[in-house]
């Protein structure tokens, strides 16, 4: 198991991997009971939870970026907290879609406990309208 000198390494991490599009390598980082948070859709829970969420948007992407411009964080990886700004882009049938997102992580123990992410889905949703 890897360790991580910060709970904002942890999330780095995180995120890297599912910018890889590696959900299942991604929720191997999250609690059993972690509670992720979509805001704008609705709250899943635990590994299976999140993956079964996540890879079948994820799978459909040719590519995935996710640009962090801010992250704070605070406490340590046994009991911490990050906050990031940021844009993630996803290219969907040959264009790129991105929004603004707001993440939030609890991180007990070496695992995140929490994720809530805060986006406009009007946003990502006007950009799959063609023409847009």
């Amino acid at each position: 198991m890897t360790t991580y000198d910060s709970p904002g390494a942890l999330v780095r991490t995180f995120i890297d991997l599912l910018v890889a599009n590696q959900p299942d390598a991604a929720c191997a980082m999250v609690s059993d009971d972690c509670e992720y948070d979509n805001v704008p859709m609705g709250k899943v829970f635990g590994p299976s939870g999140i993956t079964a969420s996540l890879a079948p948007f994820l799978g459909g992407c040719t590519a995935i970026e996710w640009n962090i411009h801010r992250q704070v964080e605070s406490g340590t990886v046994a009991n911490g907290t990050v906050f990031n700004e940021r844009t993630d882009r996803f290219q969907l049938g040959g264009r790129w879609v991105e929004v603004p997102v707001c993440g939030i992580f609890e991180v007990r123990d070496g695992k995140i406990t929490l994720w809530r992410d805060y986006f406009d889905q009007s946003t990502f949703r006007d950009q799959l309208t063609p023409g847009a």
